[in-house]
């Protein structure tokens, strides 16, 4: 599931980002990299408690803020990414070099195979290229 975010930036500012789909759900971003990190981890917290509103789409949105694009905004699609805190152990099936290779990228890094596997997908997760 994929929320529309709004970003926008004024001189000397932070970029700001806003939610139309889930009002009352705001970030914000000191440098460019970090706008997705903290979309993710905004959305994650504004609806831990509650169930997610489905997403209206890029083009309901787009219509909606239409003013906010005019004036240099950009929209962003932002995966809502549930309950970060809970662990849960899954089983994946790697080609045995693969896993290897893995592994030892894992170690390098100073991390366990599940926090490099996890950092790796959601890299993958939010920015899809």
């Amino acid at each position: 599931m994929h929320y529309v975010a709004v970003i926008d930036k004024d001189p000397d500012s932070a970029y700001g980002i806003q939610f139309p789909e889930v009002p009352g759900c705001y970030s914000a971003a000191d440098c460019f990299e970090d706008i997705v990190p903290n979309a993710i981890e905004a959305l994650s917290l504004f609806l831990e408690d509650g169930e997610p509103v489905p997403p209206r789409g890029i083009e309901a949105v787009r219509d909606e803020v239409a003013g906010n694009i005019a004036d240099g905004a950009v929209l962003m699609m932002i995966p809502y990414v549930r309950d970060r805190r809970r662990v849960v152990r899954v089983n994946l099936s790697l080609e045995k070099g693969f896993l290897d290779t893995l592994d030892e990228a894992a170690r390098m890094r100073g991390m366990t195979r599940s926090a490099f596997v996890q950092k790796a997908a959601t890299r993958e997760i939010v920015d899809p290229a």
